[in-house]
């Protein structure tokens, strides 16, 4: 298999060398350091919208102190993982976890709430948790979907939740 990607006679997706520069969850601590981004020279439009998304520091012992103390406002992710696996809200950690995530590789994010739709479930109104997501591949969008959920995170066993359409209105204005 490796070869054959090496070859360009298959297609694998993402890209192993592509995942392994942009998934890192390092780069989150990267994109929301404004400062680093105006010293670098981007334009005001991208620092403006990079400084959408929600601030992201690596988790080292000379900042635990400051962490754990913010602990309720951020979320823990390690750098490597996908799926929400070993992430944890900070207002559910227990200090043996602490501990285990300061032994480890991660970044603190800060937490930003979803916004919520309501669903009828047997005509009856339900608030369901919703995130979007954009797919694309080499630079182009090819699906738009939400995610409807309840709870901490995203599943798709919530009554009334899993996928959901996103509709694009025309002229519409964009960010």
């Amino acid at each position: 298999m490796r070869e054959a990607w090496h070859d360009d006679a298959i297609v694998i997706t993402p890209n192993p060398h592509t995942h392994a520069l942009f998934a890192d969850k390092r780069n989150l601590t990267i994109l929301t350091d404004i400062d680093r981004m105006r010293a670098w020279g981007l334009s005001a439009d991208v620092v403006d919208a990079l400084s959408t998304i929600p601030r992201a520091v690596p988790v080292y012992c000379d900042n635990a102190d400051d962490l754990w103390s913010r602990r309720k406002q951020l979320f823990f992710k390690p750098v490597s993982g996908h799926g929400g696996k070993a992430v944890y809200r900070g207002d559910k950690l227990t200090r043996s976890t602490w501990t285990q995530i300061l032994a480890s590789d991660y970044i603190a994010q800060e937490i930003a709430p979803p916004s919520e739709r309501t669903v009828l479930i047997d005509n009856q109104p339900h608030p369901r948790k919703m995130d979007v997501r954009l797919y694309t591949y080499d630079g182009n969008l090819l699906l738009a979907a939400a995610r409807l959920y309840q709870g901490q995170t995203t599943n798709f066993r919530t009554e009334g939740g899993g996928f959901a359409p996103v509709h694009f209105l025309p002229n519409a204005p964009t960010l």
